[in-house]
């Protein structure tokens, strides 16, 4: 459930009594979320491999 909607549904003030109360994690769930950076990360390669437009670097920007 989304974390903003629980904090809602439970009447919590603050996000982080909501986070602190009902998030628990594991090393499984660490395990999952490396996982998909992994393949989000091969599915960019494959479309920059794919596409001959490259995407603008940060250094392009410049902060006034």
């Amino acid at each position: 459930m989304n974390p903003k909607t629980l904090q809602y549904l439970m009447g919590h003030s603050d996000i982080s009594i909501t986070m602190n109360v009902y998030t628990h994690l594991g090393l499984n769930d660490a395990k999952e979320e490396m996982i998909r950076m992994q393949e989000f990360n091969m599915a960019r390669g494959e479309l920059r491999k794919e596409s001959k437009i490259q995407p603008l670097s940060q250094k392009a920007f410049r902060v006034v």
